[in-house]
């Protein structure tokens, strides 16, 4: 998730996406404008002492609204940091921790497939939400009698945190407690299908609680069962790639450079779409001479008008940034490769840079479907070689 940097702390980049910008102000609206009746909660459950019509008067509200609010995403940012911290000490790498409409996310380079550092990291954010809240709770009692604006923002934020540690808790996989109950079903079975298990029971738990979203008329609930199912799917899926294609490499997979349909440079648009109806495909590297120079799609072709393709050559459409892989990397890697830079395709390059073949993204879903079926990196091999050199 991309968004503005703000900083940098324990060598962890911390970022602003957009939404998080459109929620602070929303959030603040709302807490402001229910202040006297948190106020009054507050003063229930804590006995907090809170004169509602003190913290009801004026612009007192959304002044409270804004300092809690604040104080709730810097609990949030402090969580994350739980995670982080933890996930570091392990060895992992975070990419960055990221403050967006939901709440915080921390990045992870890699998940942990090890139970028990999952385990701990994932607990580490709640356990961090409890001392947020203690140390707020802590506050609020050292707070003197009268002041409103203390007692209300410490007591709130400290309710707050213990119910975001509580919340987050919630077996709904990939939320902390989701993570937990992976790590624990991780202890008697494969990684992979104790992490088809768990999204399984956060798919479940994403439905009821959209339905109770919709039912309660909470959009922001319905939005975060959205994302906990998407979400869920999502890791699912690349756990259960990632296993399948455990052992498998590029060289596995690609089409030889014997093999391999290129275009020049020099060549026109309009013979590019041609050789692209006639041999059906929609991506080809790029050659001057033997040398690589870029790859040029269909999407590439399309931006240039029919009437004037007989006048553009191929390297006036092509890209010439294009990211490479060699034959020894894992197929995995070669489709995240493609999936953070927004391709369908990879040349394969040697130590030297020179092209030695080509790896689509579905060749690798083809593979996938030969592996899961009971084939092996051997008979994806021969079966290349029978079909001409390519997975189609």
């Amino acid at each position: 998730m991309r968004g503005l940097r703000i900083g940098t702390v324990v060598g962890i980049p911390v970022r602003l996406n957009w939404t998080f910008l459109i929620v602070l102000p929303l959030f603040a609206y709302l807490i402001g404008s229910e202040v006297t009746t948190i106020a009054g909660v507050m003063n229930e459950t804590l006995s907090a002492g809170i004169d509602t019509t003190a913290v009801g008067a004026g612009t007192t509200p959304w002044l409270l609204g804004l300092a809690a609010v604040i104080g709730l995403f810097a609990g949030v940012l402090l969580h994350e940091f739980g995670h982080s911290l933890v996930a570091m000490r392990y060895g992992y790498e975070i990419e960055s921790i990221t403050l967006w409409l939901l709440g915080g996310l921390a990045s992870f380079t890699e998940f942990p497939e090890d139970w028990k550092h999952e385990f701990w990291i994932a607990v580490a954010g709640p356990i961090v939400s409890l001392g947020v809240g203690a140390v707020c709770y802590g506050a609020f009692v050292l707070a003197p009698a009268g002041a409103d604006a203390l007692l209300f923002v410490f007591s709130y934020l400290a309710v707050l945190n213990v119910v975001l540690a509580g919340f987050n808790m919630l077996p709904a996989f990939p939320m902390d407690g989701g993570r937990v109950l992976r790590a624990l079903l991780a202890r008697n079975q494969p990684h992979a299908q104790a992490t088809q298990r768990a999204a399984a029971i956060g798919k479940i738990f994403a439905f009821l609680m959209g339905i109770f979203g919709l039912l309660t008329f909470q959009l922001l609930l319905i939005v975060l069962a959205f994302f906990i199912y998407m979400a869920a799917s999502g890791e699912a899926q690349q756990t259960t790639l990632k296993a399948v294609f455990e052992g498998v490499t590029v060289a596995d997979v690609m089409t030889p450079r014997d093999r391999l349909h290129t275009v020049t440079e020099t060549a026109s648009v309009a013979d590019l779409m041609s050789r692209m109806f006639e041999e059906r495909h929609t991506g080809y590297p790029v050659m001057d001479g033997e040398d690589l120079v870029g790859m040029v799609t269909l999407e590439d072709a399309r931006e240039v008008r029919e009437v004037e393709r007989d006048a553009y050559r191929v390297e006036d459409v092509m890209e010439t940034d294009v990211a490479s892989v060699t034959a020894g990397t894992d197929a995995m890697s070669a489709l995240q490769v493609m999936q953070e830079r927004g391709v369908g395709r990879l040349p394969v390059v040697d130590a030297n840079g020179e092209l030695v073949g080509l790896i689509s993204r579905s060749d690798l879903m083809t593979a996938f479907n030969i592996i899961q079926t009971g084939g092996t990196p051997s008979v994806i091999t021969g079966r290349r070689a029978e079909e001409g050199g390519r997975i189609l």
